[in-house]
């Protein structure tokens, strides 16, 4: 509403300003000075992502945690994200030092699993940081799963004419930005 009432008061500042000037430079100023005030009482808008559904019917794509890339899979059906032990030791997280004391069901059946937080989990421009995630052991599963615990902290997702669609917040920079859309593969 605020938002509204300001570029209504600025439009009505820049229509008095052609009125009372008449002058093209005196205008050109004031539609700078106005615009000028609307760009830094906007909000970038967020990022996105697409994916789009394989013939299998799944969502795959290649995401970047801690900075290593690594194949994953969309379940929604997944509380938390779930890494197979060898996407874990290739990106270099201490496997070693890991206690599977998580009960977990699976496609595949019961395994065990054990509890850790990822520094930084990228899926093209949407990047959270400190996300929790699990490790099966050795061989328990073929796909790492990007599961609830990344997507409850996006703002929306859907499914769409066979894209799933993966919108983030508003960075929350004084910064202008343009919409990014990134199609992933």
């Amino acid at each position: 509403m605020t938002r509204i009432l300001l570029v209504l008061v600025m439009l009505v500042a820049t229509a008095g300003a052609v009125v009372a000037y008449g002058d093209a430079e005196q205008i050109a100023h004031a539609r700078d000075q106005v615009a000028q005030m609307l760009s830094r009482y906007s909000t970038p808008p967020a990022p996105m992502v697409q994916i789009a559904r394989g013939q299998g019917g799944e969502f795959a794509f290649r995401a970047k945690i801690n900075g290593v890339s690594a194949p994953m899979v969309i379940d929604t059906g997944a509380t938390s994200v779930v890494l197979t032990w060898e996407t874990a030791r290739a990106i270099g997280l201490p496997i070693e030092m890991l206690d599977y004391n998580v009960d977990l069901e699976t496609a595949g059946g019961h395994t065990k699993a054990a509890r850790l937080t990822l520094d930084r989990l990228a899926v093209g421009k949407l990047v959270e940081k400190s996300v929790p995630a699990l490790v099966v052991q050795r061989g328990q599963m073929k796909t790492n799963l990007l599961g609830m615990s990344f997507l409850d902290r996006l703002e929306s997702w859907g499914v769409r004419a066979d894209k799933l669609s993966l919108h983030g917040y508003p960075e929350l920079t004084s910064s202008s930005h343009r919409r990014q859309r990134v199609v992933v593969d």
